[in-house]
């Protein structure tokens, strides 16, 4: 296997030669069971490391009653390893400030510094050692050229260049692969209007950005009277929030810029957070297996479900140093599926990308909703103006949805009859895809904010949902 080491040591030089379709060609079509193989002994050194070097992972070790020496097959890392989340690392990092006791190299060794916003609790703080940074320049490097951005294109990241770490791992991937940078960054006010300026005037290969993100910048080129399929965009990445996989999402991208929309990341704890991602050939997202090993499991017991079932993600490093991630559980939901690829890589694949996470999920009237189905559903609608709300809360004795959605200026334009087919189509399909009734209110184009992130969506509020329901009613 290429450059396969423990820590790992990439050459700084290395491309592919032209016309190669893999940056590593072993490494991404191996046999899944040599690739297996391979992953156990490097999970023997990387649970040995970090049982050296971090308390964290002795003590949470100690308790379940694992040790490095226990582990001879996949079966036992799952089932004998512990799963940790988020909540872990956060308790680590107040009881051991500012980066946790599962860090596993000196302080002095860090390199870059990002976190979490800390808007709904205590921030998490990302501490990456220099051959760590090196190590995600490398991977994004060879997963972009899976997507298959070159040297010399021009990659235009249009996300903000802040805490969050996507936006400089798409930055750090983009200068390996030696292409032309163009961290644009987005969030201020006025920014998405000059990025329509620039994307006409510098024509870029490839763009970052979140899929919300992209809808809302195709809008603002219009008004400024650019044509998005004019920018001459080959290659569109996206990762932050569900969509990119979605093909009502993906469809609207792509005939908006003339673009392949290619859907990737895991979680930012994860970075290199592209070990999730499709390529130019293969929808949906693959797990890019030898880079972090990732399984789908059951939510409960956390052991792998078969292929073809629906789990959460649960993510270990195999490259990462500074803060390994071992058994880090997701919280998201996903289907996974085995089998030939189109591309040819030989990796579990996600055909759907990721749900959402499982959290987010709401109950209504006992079924199960994610709100990304309800994205998927209004995507499709004709007439359908860019951007939608989800109330939920109970009246009485039952819960109750109410889903608003923005009119296309032409559809609202036509009038009564116009927007009460939108409506009374929005009603079936969504009913169809939830198996619930929900009501609908159209809104007036413009009514909810855009986003230069991740959208938020979903309202649960009695007040509001009372408001609403007295004005659906008169």
């Amino acid at each position: 296997m290429e450059f396969w080491s423990f820590p790992p040591r990439y050459d700084p030089d290395y491309v592919p030669r032209a016309g190669s379709r893999y940056w590593f060609p072993k490494r991404e079509t191996m046999p899944a069971d040599d690739r297996e193989r391979a992953i156990l002994e490097r999970l023997k050194e990387v649970t040995r490391y970090a049982w050296n070097n971090s308390p964290f992972y002795r003590r949470k070790w100690d308790e379940a009653g694992f040790h490095p020496d226990h582990l001879r097959s996949l079966e036992d890392f799952e089932t004998k390893v512990p799963v940790i989340a988020k909540k872990d690392l956060r308790e680590s990092q107040s009881r051991v400030p500012p980066f946790g006791d599962y860090l596993c190299i000196p302080d002095s060794e860090v390199y870059h510094i990002h976190g979490t916003s800390g808007t709904t609790g205590r921030p998490t703080a990302f501490a990456i050692g220099r051959n760590d940074w090196d190590t995600i320049a490398n991977t994004h490097a060879r997963i972009m050229w899976g997507m298959g951005i070159r040297p010399g294109d021009m990659v235009f990241i249009a996300a903000i260049l802040s805490l969050y770490l996507g936006s400089w791992g798409a930055l750090n991937g983009a200068e390996r692969l030696r292409a032309k940078a163009f961290p644009f960054g987005a969030g201020a006010p006025g920014m998405t209007a000059r990025a329509a300026m620039w994307l006409d005037l510098t024509k870029p290969a490839a763009l970052y950005a979140t899929p919300s993100f992209v809808l809302h910048l195709a809008e603002v080129a219009r008004n400024e009277g650019y044509d998005p399929r004019a920018f001459g965009l080959k290659t569109m990445f996206f990762s932050g929030e569900p969509g990119a996989s979605v093909p009502a999402v993906r469809d609207k991208i792509a005939a908006a810029y003339g673009a392949r929309v290619i859907d990737c990341g895991s979680m930012a704890e994860m970075t290199p957070f592209m070990n999730i991602s499709g390529t130019a050939e293969t929808d949906g997202m693959l797990c890019w297996q030898d880079i972090v090993y990732t399984e789908v499991c059951d939510p409960k017991t956390f052991c792998r479900v078969p292929y073809g079932e629906r789990g959460t993600p649960v993510y270990t490093h195999l490259e990462r140093t500074s803060q390994p991630m071992i058994r880090l559980l997701s919280g998201d939901l996903t289907l996974w599926e085995n089998g030939a690829t189109p591309c040819g890589r030989t990796y579990p694949r996600l055909p759907q990308g990721v749900f959402g996470r499982i959290d987010d999920m709401f109950t209504i009237r006992g079924e199960n909703v994610y709100p990304s189905e309800v994205d998927a559903v209004v995507n499709q609608l004709g007439g359908y103006g860019g951007e939608h709300r989800i109330v939920i809360t109970r009246e009485g004795a039952m819960d109750e949805l109410v889903i608003r959605i923005e009119a296309a200026s032409e559809r609202h334009a036509a009038g009564d009859a116009a927007m009460r087919m939108l409506k009374d189509d929005a009603s079936r399909q969504l009913q169809k895809m939830l198996g619930l009734r929900a009501k609908i209110e159209i809104v007036a184009p413009g009514t909810f904010p855009r986003t230069d992130f991740k959208a938020r969506r979903v309202i649960d509020d009695r007040e509001v949902f009372r408001e609403l329901n007295a004005r659906l009613a008169s």
